[in-house]
């Protein structure tokens, strides 16, 4: 995993709206970047809607929401739209993303580890989460922000 006070690694990928961003995209924002084993499972849809619950309240701490699992465009779409995520999911189907930030080891591997990042507005590590409790973390998270 990367360390607090890393620059972050730069990435491209697709959302599961098919549209494409880049790591760079939210300078100046706090970044959230956490990530999942598999669409549409419980653990996976408690932390989704955990952040989803707590998206207005992140946006007015400057922080933007970036869901990141293993999963396809859409199979991804088909789980916002089962319930109702209204921020982008990212789908690292090669596992470019999960390489770079430590939640997988191999493009073998078929999950990604339930990690997550704090990105601060400059693109730096603010804070690293190892291991997350899916149901409590967007609050706790939420709590940490300043």
């Amino acid at each position: 995993m990367l360390k607090k006070g890393d620059r972050a690694p730069e990435f491209k990928t697709l959302t599961h709206q098919g549209q494409t961003v880049e790591l760079s995209d939210f300078r100046g924002k706090k970044v959230v970047l956490w990530f999942y084993p598999k669409a549409d499972t419980p653990g996976c849809t408690a932390e989704a809607c955990g952040f989803r619950d707590r998206k207005s309240a992140f946006e007015k701490k400057n922080t933007v929401l970036l869901g990141v699992s293993f999963d396809t465009v859409e199979e991804n779409a088909s789980f916002a739209r089962k319930f109702a995520v209204d921020y982008p999911l990212l789908c690292d189907t090669q596992r470019e993303l999960g390489i770079k930030y430590g939640a997988c080891a191999s493009e073998q591997e078929a999950y990604a580890q339930r990690i997550a990042y704090l990105i601060d507005e400059a693109g730096m590590i603010e804070e690293v989460f190892p291991k997350v409790d899916a149901r409590a973390f967007p609050e706790q998270l939420l709590k940490q922000l300043k």
